[in-house]
């Protein structure tokens, strides 16, 4: 489709990166179900290889349904190339050791997702790459923490599971004025609700397994960026460790996307709902939740999300044995750790995702035993609703 002529988000979603009349007047993008691509003579398979013609050489390499997926990402998010993985983590990974080396620096928020917290640590004890968070509450806060060796910053926002958010306009600013690149982890917002580089960040990151692919099918990672960069990453760390998409996985994400505003614009009506009637619970302890207005960080949700989003954290009244006899009654709402599924989902962060961070950390991330994390699915609210209430009767 012309770049020339950019559509809205909602149209965006359903045709860019794709023309039918080049696949045969095929509706449905073809799933490209192959591992090599020949060569019309050896001289052009040679050429392939010295990057002096453009074309397939090996799915590792690149393969035209991922391509498809790629490009549209890439529109959406409002980055010049984007790279498909074979899960969230194989694009983190991808992205952060394309960006380090023995004895740099990594600044990260203030609470991470638990496996990157345990790259972080693999990152640090093997390859002697160190990292400290930070809650970014501030530019001089973030100037004073910046290191000699930091070479990028790490953001997740909102953080999973405190939701807590970080103001990325700030953040941008900091990494420009120190030449450091700024990495945003937004699969809790897709592209729908927040465009991390219209905000002056450079790299966003999504586990597409959850809002891009949406019916808890396909486990995938995304990450956009500059050419120049995501070029590197195809060249060295994709190309070479190997967390590549599937082209079948690729299309399951191109077919998830088309629905991805309509399902958010659902997921956060439902959740808007839900959000008022836990913060008015006398069994709940605390919300987390970037739509309520009395939370602190309400104005930068204003400012940079275009709707608060589908998750909800709250802790119960009581102590873990209280949290998991209220996650045991629940009938509609299922026991899982992923999210942005139809289905309504619940977790319990201190002793599922996060558990691999230690206790002390993840009481300094604000995961008491008693948060849970609840994604809201596309259900009727009120189902959603009376299922909470009657698992709240029990504890």
């Amino acid at each position: 489709m012309d770049r020339k002529h950019r559509f809205n988000f909602e149209t965006q979603v359903i045709h860019e990166g794709y023309d039918a009349e080049k696949f045969k007047g095929s509706l449905a993008p073809p799933i490209f179900q192959t591992s090599t691509f020949t060569f019309e003579t050896a001289q052009q398979g040679e050429k392939r290889f010295a990057g002096e013609e453009e074309g397939y050489i090996y799915s590792r390499l690149g393969n035209p349904t991922v391509k498809m997926l790629e490009e549209r990402m890439a529109a959406l998010e409002k980055g010049e190339a984007a790279l498909a993985f074979g899960s969230g983590m194989a694009a983190v990974s991808a992205v952060l050791f394309a960006l380090t080396k023995t004895g740099d620096h990594i600044i990260c928020s203030q609470g991470v997702y638990g496996c990157t917290f345990g790259l972080l640590e693999m990152m640090e004890e093997k390859y002697k790459i160190s990292h400290d968070f930070s809650a970014m509450e501030s530019k001089q806060q973030l100037l004073n923490e910046i290191k000699p060796q930091t070479v990028c910053i790490y953001v997740e926002t909102p953080i999973n599971p405190t939701m807590k958010l970080v103001d990325l306009e700030m953040v941008a600013e900091v990494g420009r004025e120190k030449g450091i690149p700024v990495i945003v982890d937004n699969t809790f917002c897709s592209p729908y609700l927040q465009n991390p580089i219209e905000l002056g960040c450079d790299i966003v990151i999504h586990s597409a397994t959850k809002y891009i692919g949406g019916h808890g099918d396909v486990v995938a990672g995304l990450v956009i960026g500059s050419k120049e960069f995501l070029d590197k990453v195809s060249m060295t760390t994709q190309k070479d460790i190997g967390g590549i998409i599937s082209p079948f996985d690729a299309w399951l994400l191109l077919r998830g996307l088309k629905t991805l505003a309509v399902r958010l614009d659902r997921h956060c009506d439902n959740a808007e709902k839900l959000a008022s009637y836990l913060l008015a619970h006398p069994k709940i302890e605390k919300v987390y939740f970037p739509g309520d207005r009395s939370n602190p960080d309400f104005e930068i949700a204003q400012k940079q999300m275009r709707k608060p989003g589908g998750m909800i954290s709250f802790t119960l009244k009581g102590d873990k044995r209280t949290a998991q006899e209220f996650m045991n009654r629940l009938n509609l709402i299922k026991i899982a750790v992923s999210l942005g599924d139809a289905e309504t989902l619940i977790q319990q962060p201190a002793a599922m995702t996060h558990a691999v961070v230690p206790k002390e950390s993840r009481e300094k991330m604000g995961i008491e035993d008693t948060l849970l994390r609840l994604s809201v699915g596309l259900e009727s609210w009120k189902d959603i609703r009376d299922d909470l209430s009657q698992a709240l009767e029990g504890v």
